[in-house]
């Protein structure tokens, strides 16, 4: 059976650093398909879609809600072309009834342990227009390592560095934030997948970087420590999400390669201040995630967050405007109260003001937003920092034996010859 696996284009934010990391969701999903099937997989953000070629199935798999309607389009022709359209990921899920009208059958939930029997629905002529199973999560133990054979690695690279390997230890989450859909998508039950398994799993994986892309990893502070030290002696070099504030946590973090971390900065409190200074007291970057437009923020709150942005030493920034994704409290609230006046979903980007803030208009909020971006980066590009970054973890890899100028092309680019520069400066 040939299955035909593509993840949908979408436009990036105006103003920011823009390259692709190869996709997490297809992957994993495509190491649920059995063994009988033969899998090709097309990123539309860095090759086209043969519209051609021969497939007894397609796969849409959508994570962002800026990817639906690019998927519905890409559905839509295929079908038109007689072929068998399934759809799942996130997005598919938050949009579960609008992707309906596009597809032959959407899959709600995780794949593991099901797909022979959708399958065997398919070659039976018995495919169901919906599979949910959101509800029931299959054992965390199934997840096995993902198809990164799919990937053309070539194309993806960003100036010619090779780009980080997603990966994912656990799922599930156990808080609630406001703005979240993954209680809805994935459970308020911590899922750790097994050591043993989740190690064996990184060591397949040749990229010595890595995003794991976990929620937070500051949900269970003994499976935390552990997956660290186990992962000591692999000598990856890994960003991720929140770790736990803790010193004996933030030691062994550092010891099994943490290079930087994306840490909420929600206010302008001495604890963050002194959050993100025992990050770097471990030599751990931080990019710090600025969410713009809650209901407690006003004018004034905004900009003096943005002040204080430029005095805690922050390795980088994202900022973000509120998105009230579907299947949210955020969503449930502002359109229950009529604040929701923009519903194409390709504006669902968190950088476009969809909605009527509390304190301020929706043009002042993305006036803000535009001059958070602009402030933040005004005396060092957002280019610039990230390559201080990059230098930063080619230097820790030197010194334990791992880095590799595998960016063999990256010499003949401007930006590898500026690395090696810098690498032979600090030796």
């Amino acid at each position: 059976m040939k299955y035909k696996l593509i993840y949908p284009k979408w436009n990036k934010l105006p103003g920011q650093t823009t390259f692709n990391l190869p996709p997490h969701g297809p992957i994993v999903f495509a190491a649920t398909l059995p063994d009988y099937v033969d899998v090709k997989f097309t990123d539309e953000n860095v090759e086209p879609i043969d519209f051609d070629d021969e497939c007894d199935m397609v796969g849409i798999s959508m994570m962002l809600t800026t990817q639906v309607k690019r998927g519905w389009e890409i559905a839509d022709e295929f079908r038109r072309r007689g072929k068998t359209v399934m759809f799942g990921g996130i997005s598919t899920m938050l949009h579960a009834e609008e992707t309906l009208q596009h597809a032959d059958s959407i899959f709600l939930g995780e794949s593991e342990g099901r797909m022979e029997a959708v399958l065997d629905d398919f070659r039976h002529g018995k495919l169901k227009k919906v599979y949910n199973y959101l509800s029931q999560q299959p054992d965390i133990s199934l997840v096995g390592p993902s198809r990164r054979d799919l990937y053309n690695r070539d194309l993806y690279n960003h100036k010619g560095v090779p780009m980080v390997d997603l990966f994912h230890a656990s799922r599930g989450c156990r808080f609630s934030c406001y703005p979240c859909a993954v209680s809805y998508l994935g459970g308020r039950c911590f899922r750790p997948r097994p050591i043993e398994k989740t190690i064996a799993d990184l060591a397949t994986i040749d990229n010595n970087r890595l995003f794991i892309v976990d929620n937070s990893l500051a949900q269970n502070k003994e499976w935390e420590m552990q997956l660290f030290k186990e992962m000591i002696p692999l000598k990856k070099k890994w960003i991720s999400h929140t770790i736990e504030d803790d010193p004996k946590v933030l030691d062994l973090a550092a010891q099994a390669g943490a290079w930087y971390v994306y840490q909420a900065v929600y206010d302008t409190s001495d604890y963050i201040r002194e959050r993100v200074k025992r990050y770097h007291d471990y030599g751990i970057g931080v990019e710090g995630t600025i969410l713009l437009g809650l209901d407690n923020q006003t004018e004034d709150d905004i900009l003096r967050l943005i002040d204080f942005l430029l005095e805690i030493d922050l390795d980088l920034a994202e900022f973000t405007v509120l998105a009230p994704f579907p299947h949210t409290k955020a969503y449930d609230d502002l359109l229950r109260q009529g604040r929701i006046f923009d519903h194409d979903w390709n504006h669902y980007n968190a950088g476009q003001v969809v909605y009527h803030p509390k304190h301020m208009t929706a043009q002042r909020l993305q006036e803000l937003y535009d001059y958070a971006w602009k402030t933040f980066y005004h005396d060092e590009s957002q280019e610039s920092k990230m390559f201080r970054l990059f230098c930063n973890v080619a230097l820790r890899e030197m010194e334990d034996g791992t880095y590799r100028p595998r960016d063999r092309r990256l010499a003949n680019q401007s930006f590898g010859r500026q690395v090696q520069r810098n690498i032979k400066k600090a030796q």
